[in-house]
């Protein structure tokens, strides 16, 4: 059966690429470096903007934003360049990748930053370090300020969303909601809508927590305006709290079902 052609959209995608036969891709230090100069020049000549990543073993998950409908031509140019470097400097040949890349496009906001705290847990999870802080191939460390974000990374709408390294921290220690992500994943795989800036009434939401007098019904409200298509950063704005805190009440209120 002939292959479907894959669909190129501006947008944010999960990609997610393994060594064929899951072999190891990357063995040693200047492997991982030369990926990553690869991937940041890679987005400057495609206009890709990287907004997290990690480099496991054997495989990669990144989360990029395209501006032009160009994804192919991206993972082209990374993965044969990458390969291209692997084997000549291994002494190999053949195919090192395991077919093509996968990706998901990313349809909503929730499913964005559940995706940025699973991309960042996967050393964690894999039992490869026990805190996240020590695993020096993912995004994390430059989130928290322990070393300077390579180029690509700089402009990550994570920066944006969290002003402090605190705040990152916060956010990305914060237990992922694995079935919310398989749910959104699939409802991904059905419904193709790029995530636009809604022109919501920002006086509403204002009003919306004016007469609230207790935490449990703020907490609800909360739910219910993210829901209506309010940003978690909107909603932190009017309630003076940092983005972080209204991420871990979302959650909290989506396994109880905002009961």
């Amino acid at each position: 059966m002939p292959r479907k052609p894959r669909v190129d959209m501006v947008g944010y995608y999960h990609i997610v690429n393994r060594g064929v036969e899951q072999r190891v891709i990357y063995l040693d230090n200047e492997d991982h470096e030369t990926f990553l100069e690869i991937l940041c020049t890679g987005c400057q000549l495609y206009k890709v903007q990287l907004h997290a990543y990690v480099l496991m073993s054997n495989h990669y998950h990144l989360l990029i934003e395209t501006k032009d409908e160009n994804l192919s031509r991206f993972m082209k140019h990374l993965n044969a360049s990458y390969a291209i470097y692997f084997n000549k400097k291994y002494k190999r040949s053949g195919h090192l990748w395991q077919g093509r890349f996968r990706s998901w496009f990313v349809t909503d906001e929730a499913y964005l930053y559940t995706l940025v705290g699973y991309i960042e847990n996967n050393p964690l999870k894999a039992k490869m370090v026990k805190q996240l802080g020590e695993y020096p191939y993912s995004s994390y460390r430059s989130f928290s300020e322990e070393v300077e974000s390579i180029a690509c990374l700089k402009n990550s709408f994570i920066f944006d969303a969290f002003k402090t390294k605190e705040e990152r921290k916060e956010f990305l220690q914060c237990s992922v909601d694995e079935h919310l992500l398989d749910e959104i994943k699939k409802a991904s795989n059905l419904v193709v809508t790029s995530i636009k800036d809604k022109k919501l009434d920002f006086k509403k939401l204002t009003k919306m927590f004016a007469n609230i007098d207790n935490i449990a019904k703020r907490n609800k409200m909360v739910l219910k305006a993210y829901e209506l298509g309010y940003s978690q950063y909107e909603i932190a704005k009017v309630l003076d709290f940092s983005q972080a805190y209204i991420n871990r009440i979302i959650k909290k209120q989506r396994v109880v079902g905002g009961d």
